[in-house]
């Protein structure tokens, strides 16, 4: 069993927030004025939150909706949506700024490498 499955939905969903919330943190850090949450812990916290909502919500639809274009490009589209997940997280929280689409894809790289190696980190233990 993986990770999600063995907790309940609260505590996959506070596990999630806490991951993009990480994630946003190093994109944030490694992307420089691309990507900027105003260096504030609030504001690194919240965003995240956004941004797991979104993944909770939105992500899956998009994911349906695109299922040719991630098979055709043999899922390298899945960046395109991830980038499209930050980029609506900074369109609907205005202290996460993202300088264009491009900044948010590789952001959405980045918070997508976090989220793999902590849940490949938490399945080991």
């Amino acid at each position: 069993m993986d990770t999600y499955t063995q907790r309940g939905f609260l505590a996959s969903f506070v596990l999630r927030w806490a991951i993009c919330s990480l994630g946003l943190w190093v994109a944030a850090g490694l992307l420089g004025g691309s990507v900027n949450l105003q260096d504030r812990l609030g504001a690194v916290v919240i965003a995240g939150a956004i941004l797991a909502l979104i993944n909770v919500t939105v992500k899956p639809l998009l994911i349906l909706l695109s299922v040719p274009f991630i098979v055709l490009s043999l899922g390298l589209f899945m960046a395109i949506i991830n980038g499209l997940t930050v980029y609506l997280a900074s369109k609907l929280y205005t202290p996460l700024q993202i300088e264009n689409f491009g900044a948010a894809i590789v952001a959405g790289l980045v918070i997508g490498l976090v989220n793999y190696l902590v849940t490949a980190i938490l399945d080991k233990s």
